[in-house]
């Protein structure tokens, strides 16, 4: 039988989705584009290819849908049944069967019109072959509409199913409603079910895990059981009727003894005996809850008698606990671990491949070669040695004294210095002394005098800090002597002269002048343009005029002040020459037209293919909103069209 995993089933479209996600990807998956005066064979091809994309679309969707879901004949009984209580084995098996057909149909209706279309002679008949055969495969779909919802609503609720693995060791809670089911989970496992004082909280099967003798074991809770027929149990019962039917577990029955839970144990008893069946051939403990509040010996005699009457057959084991308290929790565990334990190895014991684990094991028992007996020999030199040492005391025996001291002595102890020592009794040479004695520490204690000791030397370091303190204080009151006083005013008059002359140093430094030279570095530029062929008279005397002395301060300020009336003088629109930059002419330091009119010609050939990308300079590097062809021509491809 194979477990089953419900996690991994794919969506199941409704019907309209389903219609809209085939012929969408046969519209993109296949040409769009035919015209009337294309030979009729390309045209019959044409719409032989939509129609069988589209029948194998709707094929392979639906064959998706039916090998996804199980088939309620190849997984475990336990999961079977347990859908047939959920959602109806029959109602199950007729929406996958409904499916099934859908998809022949389809297919036969592909097949049929295929056979149409090869003999269809212009394209209209062929296109009208297509639309009827896409037609008819869609309104077969309609059809299938509640079939896909209803499978869809049993995917979405066979995700939520716990992982329930049959084959592994498990522990199966079972009892009337709030007996303690959902508590004893909790506190064996790392399960969190919801507890509540009401019946059936627990309305579905709950698993959680555990360790015993380092394996992983599984622990059930399942709903509340009532005592009635089978016909009257509904959904919520059913689920942990057929847990108890199909999986191999040691059952804990628990038994609320208090009988707060609303039930009397007769009728808890009463249960016990109608689902017993149930039972057969599997490990029992009659689990009895709430001790807390009712001792087992304080049950009256009636009521004992009704809970001896569930141990009668010696099937079942009875076992006391308390959620409340911890009590007796860890000890039901290891019994219902150590029964499932004992059961399963029992029965692989007496599987037919038992054997062939046995032959595998082989106990080799070495056979006597002969009569001859041959003891232990010892050679003579080995003899003599073990002989010799027997007078002497090694350093192995000091090892094996010193083992009997304890951790923290052991290393800081000689004991041939102890044996030394000179004591009134020479048995107490050997005598170990103890760290702590009468809640106090044996060292502090060592020698009588330790107090008095202390508060000596607490009182000669405050004698010493005072003395100290009073030998500074007559430090700062003493004055100095007349030749000290003059030693520290020549000390002082050394620094004054010293920072004096620092800083005249610093002062006294020569600035760059370049102003002489400025005449040899203008007869060079001169000299240079020469060379180059172009006459420098204007560069010259632009510079010379621009190096020219300004005067003194007060000349300037007569010259600025004769400045201000001429121009007062003058008329108000014209514009200062010193307040506005000059552009150069166009061509100015070329050496003749020709060599301009060629510079020109270069300069407009290199922007040329600037100017057609529409670049407004050589700095201009935007990059306009690109528009590539195949983003906006021609179908669309099967990936993303966000980016469109």
């Amino acid at each position: 039988m194979v477990v089953y995993n419900f996690k991994r089933i794919s969506t199941v479209p409704t019907g309209a989705d389903f219609l809209d996600i085939v012929l969408s990807k046969t519209q993109r998956k296949t040409p769009t584009v035919i015209h009337p005066n294309y030979a009729i064979h390309r045209i019959r091809s044409f719409y032989l290819r939509k129609v069988k994309f589209a029948s194998q679309t709707f094929h392979d969707r639906l064959t998706m849908i039916l090998e996804e879901f199980p088939i309620l004949d190849d997984i475990h009984p336990f999961y079977a049944d347990l859908m047939n209580v959920l959602y109806d084995r029959d109602h199950y098996k007729l929406a996958l069967g409904q499916l099934n057909t859908a998809r022949h149909l389809v297919d036969k209706i592909g097949s049929d019109y295929c056979k149409l279309i090869k003999y269809g002679d212009s394209l209209f008949r062929c296109k009208q072959l297509k639309r009827a055969a896409l037609g008819r495969m869609c309104t077969l779909m309609k059809k299938q509409g509640p079939s896909l919802a209803y499978l869809e609503q049993v995917r979405q609720h066979l995700a939520r199913l716990p992982s329930i693995d049959p084959n592994t060791r498990t522990l199966l809670l079972t009892g009337f409603p709030n007996v303690g089911k959902s508590s004893f989970l909790n506190k064996v496992s790392r399960a969190n079910v919801d507890v509540q004082p009401y019946p059936f909280t627990t309305k579905s099967l709950f698993v959680g895990h555990t360790d015993y003798k380092y394996l992983r074991w599984q622990v059930i809770d399942t709903p509340g059981i009532l005592d009635h027929s089978l016909e009257e149990r509904n959904t919520i019962e059913m689920q942990s009727i057929t847990a108890l039917a199909h999986l191999r577990a040691t059952i804990l029955y628990l038994v609320d003894i208090s009988e707060q839970c609303g039930y009397s144990l007769e009728q808890q008893a009463s249960l016990f005996a109608s689902i017993k069946p149930l039972f057969s051939n599997k490990p029992l403990l009659v689990v009895a809850n709430k001790v807390d509040i009712m001792r087992l010996e304080d049950l009256s005699p009636a009521k004992r008698a009704v809970l001896d009457s569930m141990l009668a057959d010696g099937q079942a084991t009875l076992c006391t606990m308390s959620n409340q308290t911890e009590e007796g929790i860890s000890h039901v565990k290891q019994i219902a671990c150590d029964k499932l334990l004992d059961l399963r190895v029992d029965t692989k014991l007496k599987s037919k491949h038992a054997n062939d684990l046995v032959s595998r094991l082989h106990v080799a028992q070495p056979a006597p070669r002969d009569s001859s007996a041959r003891p232990a020999h010892i050679p003579e030199s080995v003899r003599r040695a073990r002989e010799m040492q027997v007078d002497k005391v090694g350093p192995e025996e000091e090892e094996d004294e010193e083992a009997d001291l304890p951790s923290w002595l052991k290393g800081f102890n000689d004991l041939r210095m102890q044996k030394k020592y000179k004591l009134a009794n020479d048995d107490w040479k050997l005598d170990i002394v103890p760290e702590i004695l009468d809640g106090k520490n044996i060292m502090d204690f060592i020698d009588s005098d330790i107090l008095e000791r202390m508060d000596e030397l607490e009182a000669e370091e405050e004698a010493r800090e005072n003395a100290a303190a009073e030998e500074m204080e007559d430090d700062e009151d003493k004055e100095l002597d007349p030749e000290t006083m003059d030693r520290v005013r020549s000390i002082r008059a050394r620094k004054k002269v010293a920072a004096v002359t620092s800083r005249l140093d610093r002062s006294s430094q020569p600035m760059p002048r370049t102003a002489a030279n400025a005449d040899l570095q203008v007869d060079k530029f001169e000299s240079h343009l020469r060379e180059l062929g172009i006459d420098p008279s204007q560069a010259v005397e632009r510079i010379r005029s621009r190096s020219q002395s300004r005067g003194r301060k007060r000349e300037r300020s007569a010259s600025a002040f004769a400045e201000e009336e001429v121009a007062a003088k003058e008329p108000k629109t014209r514009s200062r020459s010193r307040s506005v930059s000059k552009t150069p002419a166009r061509g100015e330091g070329f050496r003749d037209l020709t060599q301009k009119i060629h510079a020109e010609g270069l300069a407009r050939k290199s922007s040329k293919a600037r100017n057609k990308e529409a670049r407004k300079g050589e700095a201009d590097r935007v990059v306009l909103n690109l528009k590539p062809k195949h983003l906006f021509a021609g179908k669309r491809g099967a990936g993303k069209t966000d980016r469109r």
